[in-house]
């Protein structure tokens, strides 16, 4: 299987608001971009977004090494927190309804088909594929 490295970021001015996500693929030296927005939504459903968007771009399965400073996404792919969610029908531990069902559905679709590696990093810092994908977030956000 092919190894790609993937960084994702969302975006989202007002919580909800308009916002965007980023995401940049590397494959053998050659990175790709993208980048998308929505109207009215937020700052966790860019997160997700992203991840989504990049995973959709693979055409085979992949052995992804995934960047994020998303805890909300790495925490819940990682420890298991949203297959359990999905589970019990979304319903997290505290009987609470899980946020973003749709999204979370989809997403955990996609890292079935793919060797999924999670790596947290911390956003704003010196990563700098983490705050390219910032940049494209918020210019998405900002369409």
């Amino acid at each position: 299987m092919k190894t790609v490295t993937i960084y994702t970021d969302g975006a989202c001015s007002g919580n909800p608001g308009p916002g965007g996500w980023g995401a940049i693929l590397e494959f053998n030296g050659v990175e790709k971009e993208l980048s998308g927005s929505e109207a009215n939504t937020t700052n966790n459903r860019m997160e997700l977004t992203g991840v989504i968007r990049a995973l959709q771009a693979l055409k085979e399965p992949c052995i992804v090494e995934l960047y994020s400073d998303s805890k909300y996404v790495l925490d819940a792919l990682q420890k298991g927190w949203a297959v359990g969610w999905r589970k019990r029908g979304w319903i997290k531990s505290d009987k609470k309804p899980a946020l973003n069902p749709d999204l979370w559905e989809e997403l955990l679709r996609l890292t079935e088909i793919h060797e999924m590696h999670y790596h947290w990093v911390k956003g704003h810092a010196s990563n700098p594929k983490n705050n390219r994908c910032d940049e494209l977030a918020v210019a998405a956000s900002r369409r």
